[in-house]
């Protein structure tokens, strides 16, 4: 049987957030529990697809006025993760999941639904997403933002934050900006602080507490995480520590 749940408050220590499932003791597992708890109230929407009781792939959303990307969408809805596992692609699953979030969007009179998509790392690609209707209306290095507009006739609003010279301010050693959004940063921060005092360079975390912050501060569109060593990116990824020793080796 296959089940489309929308997790919420009430249910969220049942089904879970789909990422990190076999570690609900982890410490960034715990922040991000304690993350969703907050953003429900800021209409976050989070619809989980199960088959069979085991979970294939999932959804996170929200309107965009209160999204943790670093872009100015706030007449869209934004999509923060979507994420279909690799056996279960081609199924329909994921346009599923993606029409819930376009329902929503158009039951609260948004604009359209945009996304931050990227050709590096595990963001979604825009191809798929051109597929589906949505066009790219700004792009910066390796991000670009995608929208779907409900009425064409109307001139795009969406556009990436600009952030292209944030990471200039941080010359000295390694600056972390992270957030609770993703259940993996902070191992990823651990990593960071371990490879740095292995190597005897400084380490400065950055938290982003709230959606404002991720908005104006991030130094990339993905306004989660993100590595900067002596004033420039070196990556948004959360790594190991031995990859980590790499980067600033």
């Amino acid at each position: 049987m296959t089940e489309f749940i929308d997790v919420n408050a009430t249910n969220l220590d049942r089904y879970g957030f789909f990422c990190m499932r076999s570690k609900p003791k982890n410490a960034g597992h715990q922040n991000k529990r304690l993350w969703l708890q907050a953003r429900f109230n800021d209409g976050l929407k989070l619809k989980i697809v199960q088959v069979d009781g085991k979970q294939k792939g999932f959804i996170e959303y929200i309107p965009g006025a209160f999204t943790w990307r670093a872009i100015d969408a706030k007449d869209y809805m934004a999509i923060h993760c979507f994420w279909v596992v690799g056996k279960n692609k081609g199924k329909g699953y994921g346009s599923t999941l993606l029409n819930l979030c376009i329902e929503d969007a158009l039951a609260q009179g948004l604009r359209g639904v945009a996304i931050v998509t990227s050709e590096k790392g595990w963001l979604p690609n825009k191809q798929y997403f051109e597929k589906k209707g949505f066009h790219m209306v700004d792009q910066i290095d390796a991000f670009q933002l995608m929208v779907l507009d409900f009425d064409q006739r109307v001139k795009v609003e969406a556009r990436l934050s600009n952030w292209k010279h944030t990471a200039e301010k941080y010359q000295e050693g390694v600056t972390v900006f992270t957030s609770d959004q993703c259940p993996f940063n902070q191992d990823a921060v651990d990593n960071v602080q371990a490879a740095g005092d292995e190597l005897g360079i400084d380490v400065q975390i950055i938290h982003l507490d709230d959606y404002e912050s991720a908005q104006q501060q991030s130094p990339i569109p993905y306004g989660t995480f993100c590595v900067i060593y002596n004033g420039k990116i070196i990556t948004y990824h959360p790594e190991t520590k031995n990859k980590y020793l790499k980067l600033l080796s």
